[in-house]
């Protein structure tokens, strides 16, 4: 399929706002099977089955972009792109103008999820605007660069098998920048590869990694460490999106630059800074919900046991050794922008105590009721001849003291 010959005369599709008002949107589903399949941490990738998303303007320009589905990711498919632009988002911008970002991202958010659709939507409008405007994209954006370099990416295989695929590559295409995919077990099959393409090709190339998440913390730290004397550009999602502190541990001891790239993402729009979506920004839904419960004064762990009539912090190992110094935080707030900043002391409330118990309706603090130990304690010393346990005649207790 090819797109309707347009011009690019500024003049001729500016002489009415109404030639900018999107009249159709489509989403074209196609698949391209790659040479040799791309294996990596998260998965394996034998054909491109990819999206063409086509935005329709009265004036006939066509703006286009692809959507590549991330299943391991995102959760999207080829199918579920082609639905959702044909069901929900091509209906929502419809009768709007290409010009109009704002309301596109407005009705496009209402939706949760579906990133790669609602970037190729984006990218798409911004083609047609250039287009009208006789300008590459970059040029209205404002971004500058007098050259960009072209990567590719090199999937799991022998240290050989890959270096010879980058010296195909840098021949046939002059390519000399590879993205190599990392995060096998163990991690030093992978730094052999890396190490095997520097000492093959020495500076004349540009590599950097990608983990795919397929490594922990403590293991991408010592494979940085070991392949710290190979050049690398950067390193790219080494470790599991959801684990928010090791990640923020791996970052402040990495050699090279950290790209979060897909793991980086306020997912259903809103604000980014809501605690609410903690679970957008990396945690998952369980561990969100302990850190909510942490900020709002709730106890912080698993449980609590309770001796001597008073509650006890739970003393059991977290099996997410990341969330213990929320332990010794439990009076923290999060601030609007999701950072965890100090309450006056006037605002804190004890750790474990629920905001429903901490004051009556009509603003009187409310003083939880005495247990049996209290009652005992505020009545005072018995009378002689009294005993302080009276067990039930029934019991196995007042059967042995009959005995």
């Amino acid at each position: 399929m090819t797109a309707p010959a347009t011009s690019t005369t500024p003049e001729r599709h500016l002489a009415h706002a109404d030639d900018l008002v999107v009249t159709r949107v489509e989403a074209v589903p196609f698949a391209i099977p790659y040479t040799k399949p791309l294996r990596f941490a998260s998965g394996e990738v034998r054909t491109a089955e990819h999206v063409l998303v086509r935005v329709h303007t009265a004036a006939g320009v066509v703006g286009q972009a692809e959507a590549p589905p991330r299943p391991f990711t995102y959760g999207e498919t080829q199918s579920s792109i082609v639905a959702v632009v044909d069901q929900l988002f091509g209906p929502a911008l419809v009768g709007t103008s290409v010009l109009d970002r704002e309301v596109h991202r407005t009705r496009l958010h209402r939706t949760i999820g579906n990133p790669t659709a609602k970037a190729a939507l984006d990218m798409a409008a911004w083609d047609a605007v250039g287009q009208f405007l006789g300008q590459p994209v970059h040029r209205l954006l404002g971004g500058y660069a007098e050259s960009v370099p072209v990567s590719h990416m090199l999937g799991f295989d022998e240290p050989q098998v890959m270096v010879e695929e980058a010296a195909r590559m840098r021949d046939l295409h002059g390519i000399s920048t590879f993205k190599v995919k990392v995060g096998r077990h163990p991690y030093r099959l992978d730094v052999a590869v890396v190490r095997a393409l520097r000492e093959a090709f020495g500076e004349e190339i540009e590599l950097y990694v990608d983990g795919n998440r397929g490594w922990t913390a403590s293991e991408s730290a010592r494979a940085m460490a070991e392949m710290a004397d190979l050049g690398l550009t950067l390193a790219e999602e080494l470790n599991p999106a959801d684990d928010v502190l090791g990640r923020r541990w791996l970052v402040e001891r990495c050699p090279v630059p950290f790209v979060a790239d897909e793991s980086a993402h306020p997912a259903g729009g809103g604000h980014p800074g809501d605690p609410r979506r903690l679970g957008d920004r990396g945690l998952d839904q369980d561990r969100a919900h302990r850190v909510l419960r942490v900020a709002a004064g709730a106890a912080p762990g698993r449980g609590a046991g309770r001796r001597g009539g008073r509650r006890q912090p739970d003393r059991r190992p977290d099996r997410h050794a990341g969330l213990r110094h929320l332990r010794r935080r439990a009076r923290l707030h999060l601030g609007p922008r999701g950072r965890a900043v100090q309450l006056p002391r006037h605002e804190r409330r004890p750790a474990g105590r629920a905001a429903h118990h901490h004051q009556r309706p009509d603003g009187r603090p409310h003083r939880p009721r005495a247990g049996p130990a209290r009652r005992r304690r505020q009545a005072g010393p018995l009378p002689a001849g009294r005993v302080s346990v009276r067990p039930r005649p029934s019991s196995p207790i007042s059967e042995g003291a009959r005995r």
